[in-house]
Parts: C-alpha cells; sequence; structure tokens
C-alpha cells in the first residue's frame, strides 16, 4: 500500500512563510521533499528555508506576489532550473477581509480574489504543462469551510474560497487524463495569524474570538500541523486514486457546531 513519503519529489507551497504553509513546508522537508517555498514575507520565508536547511532537508525561498503573473513565472522557472520538476504544487496563499458587501471597499474585493483565486490559476497555469509532460502530479489548493457554506461578514472571503472548490473540480475533470490529481482543503478555525488578524478587524478580543471559534464538536480550534498531514496525504502517492475533491478538517464544524 502507497505511503505518504514524498522522497524524492520536488513541492512548490505558495504563503509559505506562516500558519499552514510553513506548518506543510516543514512536514514535506521531513517526509523526504524538496521545497520551493513562496511569499511575499521575505523574513518569514528565509527563516523557514533556513529552518529546513538546518534539519538536512532542502529548501529554496522564492519572493513573490503570486497574484502577479511575472511573479508566478519567475517562481517556477527558478524551481525548473535549480531542481529540474515539479512534483506537487500547493497553492496555499490566502488572505481574509472580514465585512458584509456594502461595507467593502472594491480595492479589498480585488485584492482578495486575487490572492484567494486568481494565484491558483496563475501558479496551475505554469506548472501543469510541466507536470503533464514529466507523466503526472498532485495539486492541492487551500479553499475552506466558508467555501461550503456562508459565514457573518465574510462575503468576499465566502466567495473567494467557493470559487477555489469549484476552481477545483473542474481542473480535476481537465487535468485527470494527464495523471495530474487536483483537490482542495477545507480547513476550519485553525490556530493562525490570520485567525488572530480576523479579530481585530472585527473589533473583537482575541481570547473571546477564539473561544468563539472552538464551540465546534471536538471544542477547540485546530493546529496548523493537523492541517498540513492533510496535505500530505493529498501529495503523496497514498492519495493516488483521489481527485477532485473538497476535504474538510474542521472538528466537526460544518457537521453540527453550536
Amino acid at each position: 500500500m502507497a505511503g505518504q513519503s514524498l522522497q524524492s519529489k520536488v513541492a512548490i507551497i505558495t504563503g509559505a512563510a506562516s500558519g499552514i504553509g510553513r506548518a506543510t513546508a516543514l512536514l514535506f522537508a521531513r517526509e523526504g521533499a524538496t521545497l520551493i517555498a513562496i511569499d511575499l514575507n521575505e523574513t518569514g520565508g528565509n527563516q523557514v528555508a533556513d529552518q529546513i536547511s538546518a534539519s538536512g532537508g532542502h529548501a529554496i525561498f522564492v519572493r513573490a506576489d503570486v497574484s502577479q503573473s511575472d511573479d508566478c513565472k519567475r517562481a517556477v522557472d527558478t524551481a525548473v532550473a535549480q531542481l529540474g520538476r515539479i512534483d506537487v504544487l500547493f497553492n496555499n496563499a490566502g488572505m481574509i477581509r472580514r465585512s458584509s458587501i456594502v461595507n467593502l471597499s472594491e480595492d479589498d474585493w480585488d485584492r482578495v480574489m486575487d490572492v484567494n483565486v486568481k494565484s491558483i490559476f496563475l501558479m496551475s497555469r505554469q506548472v501543469i504543462p510541466l507536470m503533464a509532460r514529466a507523466g503526472g502530479g498532485s495539486i492541492i489548493n487551500t479553499a475552506s469551510g466558508w467555501g461550503l457554506t456562508g459565514g457573518t461578514k465574510a462575503a468576499v472571503y465566502c466567495a473567494s474560497k467557493g470559487a477555489v472548490v469549484l476552481l477545483t473540480k473542474a481542473m480535476a475533470v481537465d487535468h485527470g487524463p494527464q495523471n495530474i490529481r487536483v483537490n482542495c482543503i477545507c480547513p476550519g478555525d485553525t490556530d493562525t495569524g490570520m485567525l488572530r488578524n480576523e479579530a481585530q478587524q472585527l473589533g473583537e478580543g482575541p481570547d473571546r474570538f477564539l473561544a468563539e471559534a472552538a464551540r465546534r464538536p471536538l471544542g477547540r480550534i485546530g493546529k496548523p500541523e493537523e492541517i498540513a498531514q492533510s496535505v500530505l496525504y493529498l501529495a503523496s502517492d497514498a492519495s493516488s486514486f483521489v481527485t477532485g475533491t473538497a476535504l474538510v478538517i474542521d472538528g466537526g464544524g460544518l457537521a453540527g457546531s453550536v
């Protein structure tokens, strides 16, 4: 039975400097992958790459804005020039703006859609031809539980993550014949800087906000490392017959939280 090792595989992770991206980069490296870590946060991105290298792994940091076509091409070209191929693409870069439609600026709408959705299009457009020529690969996109159901004061975030879910399915249909699997993860509230930033955007105290977020059947929010384990599964040969799925990882939040 296939395991979850990524030995000898090359993986690109966007949004790799913090949160779920950082946890996944560290896990992938432990499982044998060589990493291209992409982020706008140069300090955090270099720290992740240095930590992986210090542990005996191999990681390259590329500073890039994945909502920009030229940056995506440069990052992928760097990966191919230095490592020769790409086996896994984790489109994880994301952001949130907590607002209803009437209070949301056009600039914020555009930025969230660019980072959460357009980046997947731009990165995948660069990577899919390479994977196809190499005989296949795995693409994982970060959606959200709020890509499957609505949330309060999160209109553009819900819209963007709903788009990720259906974009994932469409890509899986198109590229399955090329042996490219495309899946997305739908995390619930996870202990990251982005979650705490939501509290600030809503003008709520972080302790109260996190306590409310923990009101789900498992009684807590998730850890980035737990979400990373699900990404590893979808990246590895253990999920060799899985494509087009939206994997919910939310401690039962969508199943029946109160």
